[in-house]
C-alpha cells in the first residue's frame, strides 16, 4: 500500500540490557526487526517503521531521543521491552522526548514452544517482564504514552498502532500549523474567542489575523485564464445548471467563485498557511462570501471555520491530516435543528456555505441561491447530502483555565424526506446513544455550535491526539448515561485543575 504520508517515519526501539551477552542480544535484535517489520508491513500502520539498533545503556537511550526530536521526519517512537531493561536508564531519554510515544507490549512469537522451553527461552523471552519495569517508569514520570499489548502480528494491534500512527502525524501537523484570520470572529459571539497563545503553547498553532482586503487585493490579480481552468474543473466534477455555464446568465457568480478559489490558494500558499477563517460580518472589497472556493479547499485537506473560528478551523486542518488515505471524509459542520417527530430524533447539520464535498453521498451539485445574510453578491456554493456512516463529530472550547475536546458518536443517515429548498450542504445523524443523552450532555460539557464531522476517524484516534497534547476529551457514545457523564465531568475537571501543578 502506498504511504499516505510518505515524508514521516515511526521508529522502533527495543530495550534489552548488555547483562545477557552479544549471543542472546543478537537474537533480541533479530527478533525485535522482526517484529518492527511486522508493523512496517501492516496495510493499517500508513506511516514506515525503522527499526534501530537494540537499546542497552542510558547514553544510547538519551541519545536517540534527542536524535528523534531533532529529526522532522520522525513523528514518533515506539519502544518494546524486549527483555528486562532496567527502567532507571530509560529516565533521562523519557525525560528528553518530545515526540509522541507509543509502548508496545507484546513479544517475538505468539505461541510458547511448551514442550522445549528453558531457562535460556525464558531469559531471552521475558517482555512480560521488562515492560512492567518500563510502563512504572512512564507512569512515575508522567510521560504522555498510548499502550498497546497483543502480538505484532495481530490486525487488531496493527490497527491500534496505525492509529496512534495517525494521530502523531497530526499532532505533527498541528506543531508546524499557521493559521490565517481574514477578518475578526462574529461579534458578540463567545465559543468562538480563545487563547491564542496557549492554543500555540499546548498545540503548537500559530493563529494570526490579516485584513480582508488583503485577500481582496489577490483576487485582483488573478486572471480569467486561471479562472477558466477553475471553472472547467467545475463542469467536469459538478452537477451544473445550463443558466451557470459560459454563456448562461447566471456564470458571472460561479466565476467569482473561481477567482476567488484562485486567490485564496495563491495566499495560504504563499503564507505557508494549512488552515483559515472568513466572516461574513467582515468582507470588505469581496462581492460573495468565500462558499464554494472554501468547500473546494477543504476537499483538499485545509482547515477553515466560518465565522473568524479559528480552534474549529485548527482541529479541521489536524483531522483531516489524520484521516488522510482512509474511506469516509471530514468537513466543518454546524448543529442547525433538529427532528425531533420520531423515536429515534435526528439532528441537521449545516452552514451558511461551507461543507466539505469529501463527505457527500451522491455527485454534488453546484448552485447560486442568495445568502440572506451579509448583504453581499449570492454565492455558488456545491449542495448535496452526507452519505450515510458512521462517524463522530467533535468540538473545541476554551473553558478559560483549558482547552476541551468533546466528541459524540453519531450515525449519519439519509434525510427522512427530500430536501429541495435547503439551498446548502448538510448532513443529518442520530446520536448516540439517543438525542436526549447526548444533547443534554452536550450543552452541560459546554460543547460548541461549530465542530468537524469526521467519518473517517473513530474516537481511539481522538483518544490517542488529545493524550498526545495533555487535552480534556469528553467522549459521548453508546455507554454513555446522564449519571456516568456527570461524574465524568467532575472528575476531569478535578483532575485538570490538579494537572496544572504538576
Amino acid at each position: 500500500m502506498t504511504s499516505p504520508f510518505p515524508d514521516h517515519e515511526i521508529w522502533f526501539l527495543t530495550g534489552s540490557q548488555e547483562l545477557y551477552g552479544e549471543e542472546t542480544l543478537q537474537q533480541v535484535a533479530e527478533q525485535s526487526q522482526r517484529v518492527a517489520a511486522a508493523l512496517d508491513g501492516a496495510d493499517t500502520v500508513p506511516v514506515e517503521v525503522v527499526w534501530k539498533p537494540v537499546l542497552k545503556e542510558p547514553g544510547a537511550i538519551r541519545r536517540v531521543m534527542g536524535e528523534a526530536n531533532e529529526d522532522p521526519a520522525c513523528v514518533g517512537v515506539i519502544t518494546w521491552m524486549h527483555t528486562f531493561s532496567p527502567a532507571k536508564m530509560w529516565i533521562a531519554g523519557l525525560d528528553a522526548l518530545r515526540k509522541p510515544l507509543l509502548h508496545l507490549h507484546t513479544q517475538a512469537d505468539a505461541a510458547l514452544p511448551w514442550a522445549t522451553i528453558d531457562m535460556d527461552f525464558m531469559n531471552l523471552n521475558q517482555a512480560a517482564h521488562g515492560d512492567r519495569e518500563y510502563g512504572y517508569a512512564l507512569t512515575r514520570l508522567r510521560v504522555p504514552r498510548t499502550t498497546v499489548a497483543g502480538h505484532a502480528g495481530n490486525p487488531a494491534v496493527q490497527a491500534r498502532v496505525g492509529g496512534w500512527a495517525r494521530a502523531a502525524v497530526a499532532a505533527t501537523e498541528a506543531r508546524s500549523l499557521k493559521l490565517a484570520r481574514f477578518g475578526d470572529n462574529m461579534r458578540n459571539v463567545a465559543v468562538t474567542e480563545g487563547d491564542k497563545v496557549e492554543a500555540q503553547l499546548r498545540f503548537g498553532v500559530s493563529v494570526n489575523t490579516y485584513g480582508v482586503n488583503d485577500l481582496a487585493a489577490v483576487v485582483e490579480t488573478v486572471t480569467d485564464a486561471e479562472v477558466d481552468a477553475v471553472v472547467a474543473e467545475y463542469l467536469d466534477l459538478y452537477a451544473v445548471a445550463d443558466d451557470l455555464r459560459p454563456g448562461g446568465d447566471r456564470h458571472g457568480s460561479v466565476r467569482y467563485q473561481a477567482r476567488l478559489e484562485v486567490a485564496l490558494r495563491r495566499f495560504l500558499t504563499e503564507g505557508g498557511f494549512g488552515a483559515f477563517t472568513t466572516n461574513f460580518e467582515d468582507l470588505g472589497a469581496l462581492r460573495q462570501l468565500p462558499g464554494l472556493a472554501v468547500q473546494r479547499l477543504m476537499a483538499d485537506g485545509y482547515g477553515f471555520g466560518g465565522e473568524g473560528d479559528w480552534k474549529t478551523s485548527a482541529l479541521l486542518r489536524v483531522l483531516k491530516t489524520a484521516g488522510r488515505g482512509l474511506p469516509g471524509g471530514t468537513s466543518f459542520m454546524e448543529d442547525y435543528t433538529y427532528d425531533l417527530s420520531s423515536e429515534t430524533p435526528k439532528i441537521l447539520g449545516a452552514h451558511m456555505l461551507e461543507v466539505c464535498p469529501t463527505i457527500a453521498g451522491e455527485q454534488p451539485s453546484l448552485e447560486v441561491h442568495p445568502l440572506g445574510i451579509g448583504g453581499k453578491e449570492d454565492p455558488a456554493r456545491l449542495v448535496f447530502s452526507a452519505a450515510p456512516a458512521e462517524g463522530v463529530v467533535v468540538g473545541w472550547a476554551d473553558l478559560g483555565e483549558r482547552f476541551r475536546w468533546v466528541a459524540n458518536e453519531i450515525d449519519v443517515v439519509p434525510p427522512s424526506e427530500p430536501l429541495p429548498n435547503l439551498p446548502v450542504a448538510r448532513a443529518v445523524w442520530e446520536p448516540r446513544p439517543d438525542f436526549a443523552t447526548s444533547t443534554e450532555g452536550w450543552l452541560t460539557a459546554g460543547g460548541p455550535h461549530h465542530t468537524v464531522l469526521t467519518t473517517q476517524l473513530t474516537t481511539a484516534e481522538l483518544t490517542d491526539l488529545a493524550d498526545v497534547f495533555r487535552t480534556e476529551l469528553v467522549v459521548i457514545d453508546a455507554d454513555t448515561t446522564r449519571r456516568s457523564l456527570a461524574k465524568e465531568l467532575r472528575w476531569s475537571a478535578a483532575y485538570h485543575r490538579l494537572a496544572q501543578g504538576l
